[in-house]
């Protein structure tokens, strides 16, 4: 009798195991959804709000003002395609984000993979080209437009004229010149940062796989492509969604280096919104730009995260 109620116990046994520890996963997944709420209610009330608000004030006229609100259907999305300075300021920002995620991702894995040998004075090289991200980018821009001024007093105008006798150059007096410098701006702005990032995952290849590959006989291009790019690629990942998603929404770079000139060859789309929300009072305006503009982020960088995906698994 005993012996036959310790195996019915342990056939019982048996069977509540899976049961148990199902309970205890849906228990653990529970508590991780719990913690995600206060997140969750973040989202709605910072982005979600402020979102569907916005796609209510684009189909109306409201000045942010007036407490008189009239529906003008689509109007303030037609005016946005059909305003020569409304498309020039998504242009040109859909034009720094990928110039900028671009030069600056070129730029800054070189860069990492010399900050990854041991040199004399690599630590001083890293705290140096990490400089630039420090300070404030306003007061960037306001520097470079010190060092960019296009008149003859200007300090590259000045420095090329003693240097070559060089006449003064526009430099933001042009309009594709301004545009070029506002990108070179931006790029020596942000190469440093994103070099840290690489080097961050750089230092945690191991080393045996470069050591076995010197022994087979691979050079140091061989090296780069076929070991440090594919273990790069995750970081690739991020540092230009980073990018993209930073480029879209400019703004204190090119207003402070040429204030959206000349002509709104550099205004951003941003400078845009707040310029129709808050100078001209076309809350409507704005929030119909507002929107079409985050349909334009969510569809790049949407494609951005295919492409880099992508990427990562022919690397793998």
């Amino acid at each position: 009798m005993t012996v036959q109620a310790t195996a019915i116990a342990a056939t019982e046994l048996r069977v509540s195991e899976p049961r148990l520890k199902t309970k205890g996963r849906r228990r653990e997944g529970l508590q991780i959804r719990a913690f995600l709420i206060p997140m969750l209610l973040v989202v709605i009330v910072l982005f979600g709000v402020p979102f569907v608000e916005s796609v209510y004030y684009s189909f109306t006229n409201w000045s942010g003002l007036n407490p008189d609100i009239q529906f003008v259907g689509l109007k303030n999305y037609v005016n946005v395609f059909t305003s020569p300075a409304l498309l020039n300021g998504l242009g040109f920002t859909l034009l720094f984000a990928i110039a900028t995620t671009a030069l600056i991702t070129a730029c800054a894995i070189p860069l990492a993979v010399f900050l990854n040998q041991k040199l004399f004075g690599t630590r001083f090289a890293r705290a140096l080209y990490f400089f630039p991200a420090i300070p404030s980018v306003a007061v960037l821009g306001l520097v470079w437009n010190f060092i960019l001024n296009p008149l003859a007093d200007g300090a590259l105008n000045t420095l090329l004229h003693n240097l070559f006798g060089i006449a003064p150059i526009p430099w933001l007096a042009d309009t594709t010149l301004a545009q070029i410098s506002v990108i070179v701006v931006g790029v020596w702005t942000s190469t440093g940062w994103h070099a840290i990032l690489y080097l961050a995952y750089l230092q945690s290849i191991p080393s045996d796989l470069y050591e076995v590959a010197k022994i087979d006989g691979a050079s140091a291009s061989q090296r780069f492509f076929y070991i440090t790019l594919p273990m790069l690629a995750p970081a690739i990942t991020i540092s230009t969604f980073l990018l993209m998603n930073n480029g879209l929404n400019v703004y204190a770079l090119p207003q402070n280096l040429t204030a959206g000139g000349p002509a709104f060859a550099t205004n951003t789309i941003t400078a845009t919104i707040i310029n129709n929300g808050i100078d001209e009072s076309n809350y409507g305006q704005a929030s119909a730009l507002g929107v079409i503009f985050m349909i334009v982020i969510g569809i790049v960088l949407f494609i951005q995260l295919r492409v880099t995906r992508s990427l990562e698994r022919s690397f793998s």
